[in-house]
Order: C-alpha cells, then sequence, then structure tokens
C-alpha cells in the first residue's frame, strides 16, 4: 500500500468501528433492520455517521490552499497555452456542467481519436489517497502534470509552457503575488497552483445530505427504499462508501476488455484488470459510466451488477455473483442515486406512508 493510501481512511475507521470485514454482510442485514425501525423518513444512526459530509482535509505541507492560489489554478486549468500546439486545456475535457466530465464515452485525443478510458469527475478530490482510473499517481500534483506532458492529451513540453507564460506581463505578476519569492514562472508553480485549484472541487450539497443531517421528509418513500437496498440487498456500500460514495480502492468489477488496469502499473498486480472506485456524487451528469465508459447508462450499470458482469478469478470479492433486482427495485435504487446529484433535486410530492419494501 502507498503512504498516501494510509491517509484521512475516516470512512474506512468509522466502518471498521462498526463490523469486522468478515461480518459486515450480517451487519448490512441488521442495519436495515434499524433503518426500518426508526422514525418514518429518519436515517439509522450508524448511517448518519458513515455518510456525513466531512470538512475539507488538510492541504500538503508543500502546497497550501489559499483563495489567490485557486484563483490562478482556476485560470491555468482553462489555458490553452499548457498544451503542445496551444488549442486545448484541462478544461477541454473537464467540464463544469457535466461535473467535470466531457460526456463521451472515451475522452477525445489530442488528434482526434478516443483515448483508452473515460473522464472522470474532479469534484471530491481532496479525500482522494490516489488517482486516475488506474491508481498510478500518488497526489494531485504528480496527476497534474500526466494529461499536460502525455502526448495523445496535451501534448505539453514545460521550456515551451513556461515560455509562453512568461511573456504575459500580467500572469508573470499574479504568479509573484501567490507565490512571493520565486524568481520567475516554474514548473513547480504551475503545478502547485492547478492542483490547489482542483483541491477546491467539492460537489454541491443534496437532499441526501439533508437527509443524513435530520430533515426526515428530505427523501421520499421511494427514494428511502432504495437507500436501503443501497446499503443492504445490493451492497452497493461495501465499495461506494462514505459521503463521497467510494472506497478509494481499486477493484475488478468483471467488464470486458483488454485494459489492464492497475495491472500494468509499478506495484500492482499483473493480471488484475482493477480500477479505481469512482465516486457517486453529481452522477447524474457524468453518464457514461465505468473506466471505459461502456455502460451508457444507470439503467445498465444495474444491469451489470445484477448478474452482467464477468465471472473470472480476479473478480472483486464485493460483487454479490448472485444479486438479482426487480424492476420495482432498479427503480427504487435509481430514485436513490438521483438524489446525489444537486440537479436532479426536482422534488416530487413526499409520500407520508410507511414504506412497506425495505430490504
Amino acid at each position: 500500500m502507498r503512504p498516501s493510501q494510509l491517509r484521512r481512511d475516516t470512512w474506512w475507521s468509522k466502518l471498521l468501528r462498526i463490523v469486522s470485514a468478515g461480518a459486515i454482510f450480517c451487519v448490512l442485514s441488521a442495519a436495515v433492520g434499524r433503518t426500518e425501525d426508526a422514525p418514518q423518513g429518519a436515517i439509522a444512526p450508524m448511517w448518519r455517521e458513515l455518510f456525513k459530509r466531512m470538512p475539507l482535509p488538510p492541504a500538503p505541507a508543500d502546497n497550501d490552499t489559499r483563495p489567490e492560489k485557486i484563483t490562478l489554478g482556476a485560470k491555468l486549468f482553462a489555458d490553452n497555452r499548457l498544451s503542445g500546439n496551444g488549442q486545448r486545456s484541462c478544461a477541454s475535457c473537464h467540464l463544469p456542467e457535466r461535473a467535470f466530465t466531457d460526456g463521451r464515452r472515451r475522452a477525445q485525443g489530442l488528434s482526434g481519436a478516443p483515448l483508452l478510458r473515460n473522464t472522470p469527475s474532479l469534484f471530491n478530490l481532496a479525500w482522494s489517497r490516489f488517482f486516475f482510473w488506474d491508481g498510478r499517481a500518488a497526489s494531485l500534483e504528480e496527476q497534474v502534470q500526466g494529461p499536460i506532458l502525455a502526448v495523445t492529451e496535451m501534448g505539453g513540453h514545460w521550456p515551451v509552457i513556461l515560455q509562453r507564460l512568461g511573456r504575459d506581463a500580467e500572469m508573470v505578476s499574479e504568479f509573484h503575488r501567490v507565490f512571493p519569492g520565486e524568481p520567475a514562472i516554474s514548473e513547480a508553480s504551475v503545478v502547485k497552483a492547478i492542483a490547489c485549484y482542483v483541491r477546491s472541487l467539492v460537489s454541491p450539497r443534496t437532499r441526501f445530505d439533508a437527509w443524513v443531517d435530520g430533515t426526515q421528509d428530505a427523501l421520499d418513500i421511494r427514494e428511502q427504499r432504495g437507500f436501503a437496498l443501497f446499503v443492504g440487498k445490493a451492497g452497493c456500500v461495501l465499495c461506494h462508501v462514505g459521503w463521497r460514495f467510494t472506497d478509494d480502492r481499486l477493484h475488478d468489477i468483471g467488464l470486458p476488455g483488454k485494459d489492464p488496469g492497475q495491472g500494468a502499473t509499478a506495484g500492482g498486480t499483473r493480471g488484475l484488470a482493477a480500477f479505481k472506485t469512482p465516486g457517486l456524487r453529481e452522477l447524474s451528469r457524468t453518464a457514461p459510466y465505468m473506466h471505459d465508459g461502456s455502460l451508457p447508462s444507470l439503467a445498465a450499470v444495474l444491469t451489470h451488477y445484477a448478474g452482467g458482469f464477468l465471472r473470472r478469478p480476479s473478480l472483486s470479492t464485493n460483487m454479490n455473483q448472485r444479486l438479482r433486482l426487480s424492476p420495482e427495485e432498479r427503480a427504487d435504487l435509481i430514485a436513490f442515486l438521483a438524489t446525489l446529484s444537486a440537479e436532479a433535486d426536482r422534488r416530487q410530492p413526499v409520500v407520508k406512508t410507511k414504506p412497506t419494501d425495505q430490504h
């Protein structure tokens, strides 16, 4: 395990306080029972603890977070001068209106051809322990450099980038304000500013957060049934855990394809096509789904997990190979998942009858 994987593992420590790994399914079942026994519309205390939003974690010692650095990073994030041909920026693929994804099945390369993987969202990466779908970067600073230098993505060259930025008197002045004492714009200062900006990207609060905080009618009965499925029968919480809905680990979930994932990275297990668990916040804006963008909708995602995956020795033990979902259960799960996106918070009248189909 990388040293960075040991930092701020708050959600996991919470879960371990609740249950040992070997008994997790038993506790999940018991917890769902507690949810059913709770007052109408209430969330059980253990889930409120596990899904409560966390404060922004501290920044690295060598890259403090300041408003002026975030502002500079945002400008650089959208600056085409960081690319080799001067026509592409980080924002070309990470669009704010799409929760910093691009809506494509696979990211578009510099040549116009599709790349190997889907563009991931940038929300809530301040809490992450490693980066990229295959987990090969141990920090945001390391991750930022990857796309800038990749010949298929931005094709940038640091001497050219620094020369271009250095000819911009206003940009030079801003760098001096943000990084006082440094004689000139540098590779390190550009990377730090962009990483600082990305750390500031936090998904908005939604009705689910209001429910966790105690507003009992924030979710309707159908959405509450979906949550009970999520933490119970469907077992989604085994990987999509904590307020960001990710365990920050890598799993083989049985998708077809030849992408080796973590198996091709330094320190990875050869032959293990494992990929990072994505967070589920704002997922209504991040379709298509999976590392390869192969599943176009949440309905397709549920079909995959309910028996549509490939069975192989490397399959994650978190996968429930016997899971089957009825049409009503699928609809309830999708209704719950919609509550994790702020734009999907178009309230329907809350059903005031007690749930009768908890799972």
